[in-house]
């Protein structure tokens, strides 16, 4: 397969998987750390007019869920480029950064939520993303 063709679709590839792994997070959070009574989280709508009922303790989720989504993303992108693996990684990251980003106009959490998400959950993610793959591909050519 061609190089670039194949690290187009390794980008697409950490997307999609990255997003499914912050789904399923986001999905079962509500199960592990029950919503404010009285929040409805089921729309964004409910969850906007809501949030100002919200711990700290509810974010955890949300942040392991943009955190953990962006490593895993950034995993597989690399591991499936064929080439320029921890651009790559990185890209993966900056998507994410960029929906994170987005998504702070779009869902008016508290601004030490939305700092320590964008600062930490999408870059640094990407990064050792991508160097948990290298370090993976290295290991096993040993």
């Amino acid at each position: 397969m061609n190089p670039m063709l194949r690290n187009v679709l390794a980008v697409i590839a950490g997307v999609i998987i990255g997003s499914l792994v912050n789904g399923f997070l986001i999905n079962i959070s509500g199960k592990v750390i029950p919503p404010p009574e009285g929040a409805d989280v089921t729309t964004m709508e409910g969850l906007k007019a809501s949030i100002h009922l919200f711990e700290p303790k509810h974010f955890l989720f949300p942040f392991l869920a943009h955190a953990l989504g962006t490593l895993v993303g950034a995993f597989a992108a690399a591991k499936l480029a064929a080439t320029h693996k921890m651009r790559i990684a990185v890209g993966v990251g900056f998507l994410f950064l960029l929906a994170g980003i987005a998504n702070c106009f779009i869902l008016p959490a508290p601004m030490w939520f939305m700092a320590v998400d964008v600062i930490a959950a999408y870059l640094p993610m990407g990064y050792l993303g991508g160097k948990l793959a290298i370090g993976a591909v290295k290991n096993s050519e040993s």
